[in-house]
């Protein structure tokens, strides 16, 4: 029978950036918005995001060439693309079977709430902070913005083009903590219960390793099966701090 996943998937969050270490600095401070000017898209790495994500590339070259990824899709969102790139730069294109950024792998859109700290929703817009806390993060969707409903519908649109395109394939996808979940959300084939469960337990550490292998016993067509997550032994190895910041504030717990 053929089969119908790619032997191997990894899911990467990008590494530190400086929106979370102006979110950091924002929710610290009681501040009502994020200091930094970029469009959300434009924000880059860090310098300890830079050291993070060359740790990650260094483990990802430590393996046999016949085993690394041989397909990297990227959020366009310049932060994923720059981690990607450090691997990307050092392996031999010839590997490679697709690079490309693919616009579905964005980060959350978070429309008016975009750069406000959750002290800063509270005060600019209550009636909204009281909606966010009732619904929940899994349905609530910010006027302008996505609930994590919204990012699971278009997820579902790449994982239907990786199994259309990439069976077989070893493929690494850079993104964001959203993404990360959304995709685990699926994969896992989890409810709102269950995702909301692991997102309460820790934020997705920056350049942590979420990956899954092809297993043909599993069901009758065979599936993926779980091998890490948020792994984080490539930064451990290499005495490179591990972060976990949140990419946006805190919903309130639902």
């Amino acid at each position: 029978m053929e089969q119908k996943w790619p032997k191997e998937i990894w899911l990467v969050r990008h590494g530190q950036s400086a929106g979370n270490v102006a979110r950091d600095a924002a929710e610290a401070a009681a501040g009502l918005r994020i200091d930094i000017a970029e469009r959300d898209v434009d924000v880059p790495l860090s310098e300890l995001g830079e050291r993070q994500s060359r740790a990650l590339a260094e483990w990802f070259l430590q393996m046999p060439p016949e085993q690394r990824p041989n397909v990297v899709l990227h959020s366009p969102y310049i932060r994923a693309a720059q981690t990607a790139r450090f691997l990307l730069d050092r392996m031999d294109r010839d590997e490679l079977l697709a690079v490309h950024a693919d616009e579905r792998l964005r980060e959350k859109e978070f429309g008016v709430l975009d750069r406000l700290t959750t002290h800063g929703i509270a005060q600019q817009f209550p009636d909204l902070y009281e909606q966010r806390h009732h619904v929940g993060k899994f349905y609530f969707r910010p006027p302008g913005g996505e609930s994590w409903c919204d990012v699971i519908l278009r997820l579902r649109s790449v994982l239907d083009t990786v199994t259309r395109e990439y069976a077989g394939d070893r493929v690494l996808i850079v993104a964001h903590q959203v993404i990360v979940n959304c995709f685990r959300y699926l994969l896992e084939r989890m409810d709102e219960a269950a995702i909301l469960e692991q997102d309460r337990a820790g934020d997705v550490p920056n350049c942590s390793v979420t990956s899954y292998a092809f297993d043909p016993t599993l069901g009758k067509r065979g599936k993926l099966a779980v091998r890490l997550i948020n792994f984080v032994a490539p930064l451990e190895q290499t005495g490179t701090p591990v972060t976990a910041g949140k990419d946006i504030p805190a919903a309130p717990k639902a």
